[in-house]
């Protein structure tokens, strides 16, 4: 009786040593899914002669602000086209981000803590229905990656259809992250 025993205790004992060694063995083999190091504060990835980055890690305790989608402030209401309503492609989006801007001050941040732009351009008539990419390209470029705001957030930029109104070529995403006080050496 005492030697069945001993060879189930035996068995078990050899097959819980597979299981852990199996573990082990996985752990080892498998990438962590977390950075080496601590993030304390957001880390922007990506090439260093790109405009944008392509990719943003935040601290697991940071918290964002995210505004919704950010239509071009009216120029002159009694314009006759779009152009004098509201201004092309690139006026379109300087007023959006000065309008962003506004928002993210009203929070305590500033377009220095912009992470991530979602934006959506329509077909322009001028440009004989083309995309004006290169009109919102100039107006980023106005924002970010200065040397007023060295930041490149992460980005994309969609070609869609149409917004809400006619008049509008454009209309923009924001995520900041709030900073995060830390002793970072």
């Amino acid at each position: 009786m005492a030697i069945k025993r001993n060879i189930k205790v035996l068995i078990g004992t050899a097959i819980l040593s597979c299981f852990i060694g199996a573990s082990v063995y996985a752990a080892t083999v498998t990438p962590n899914k977390f950075p080496l190091t601590p993030i304390h504060e957001p880390e922007f990835y990506g090439s260093p002669s790109s405009s944008i980055a392509s990719a943003v890690a935040l601290p697991a305790s940071s918290a964002t602000f995210s505004t919704s989608g950010t239509v071009p402030p009216l120029l002159n209401k009694d314009g006759k086209t779009i152009y004098e309503r509201y201004g092309n492609t690139e006026k379109q989006a300087e007023g959006i981000m000065k309008n962003i801007e506004k928002q993210l001050q009203d929070q305590g941040l500033s377009l220095k803590d912009v992470i991530y732009l979602r934006v959506y351009v329509t077909p322009d008539a001028a440009l004989q229905g083309k995309f004006d990419y290169t009109g919102w390209f100039n107006a980023y470029a106005k924002f970010f990656n200065t040397k007023e705001n060295p930041t490149k957030p992460a980005r994309s930029t969609v070609g869609v259809a149409g917004l809400v109104s006619a008049d509008w070529l454009i209309e923009i995403e924001a995520v900041a992250a709030y900073p995060i006080p830390h002793n970072q050496d």
